[in-house]
């Protein structure tokens, strides 16, 4: 039906409601104005309220879309820092029995009073290698003798009794290096603790 056909229709309804009732014409013919004033105003309004509502709705989907992409944006970033940084650490860990097995011929080396010269070669290389391992971002875990205990770098082999009160509960021997690389542990250093 046309906005026309539906007017007139809506002032013959009227016409027969004010015969039925007699009221002043004045009156009804300003209720019918006003009326279809109101109806012709919503009309104009409510495609404006729709486009308004709409263009709301696509500006918070847009803007928590673009919010959405920029913490994934941060997330790769820093997830493809912290491989770059630690690719070589499986490579590593292999090569810190390496490390330890040089120490150990040290020790051994200076308890059976064995040649200065094969010593000092051995440290060169041990030398060499602990550089080119620092230089890749490798720490080692020094100085653990006497601090507390901590489970997320320290792997508890044993417990003995403290050879003083100060060191209860602390480490008192380190039975294998640990080592960090890039603030993450790459080994656990194996320690003895003090009960």
């Amino acid at each position: 039906m046309t906005d026309k056909a539906k007017e007139e229709k809506e002032l013959d309804l009227e016409r027969t409601e004010t015969a039925e009732n007699p009221v002043n014409e004045g009156d009804v013919n300003k209720d019918a104005d006003l009326d279809v004033q109101e109806e012709i105003d919503s009309e104009d309004k409510a495609p404006e309220d729709n486009l308004s509502k709409e263009n709301q709705e696509l500006k918070d989907k847009y803007v928590r879309l673009y919010s959405e992409f920029e913490n994934f944006r941060r997330r790769t970033a820093k997830e493809r820092l912290d491989l770059v940084n630690t690719a070589s650490q499986e490579l590593i860990q292999e090569i810190l029995p390496v490390l330890d097995d040089f120490e150990r011929s040290f020790k051994a080396q200076e308890d059976s009073g064995d040649d200065e010269q094969k010593q000092a070669g051995s440290r060169l290389i041990y030398n060499k290698l602990l550089r080119v391992l620092t230089s890749k971002g490798l720490e080692p875990m020094e100085g653990l003798v006497g601090e507390n205990f901590d489970a997320e770098y320290h792997e508890a082999i044993t417990q003995i009794p403290a050879p003083s009160e100060a060191l209860k509960g602390k480490i008192v021997d380190v039975v294998e290096k640990g080592y960090t690389m890039g603030g993450k542990v790459v080994r656990f250093a194996k320690v003895v603790i003090g009960k």
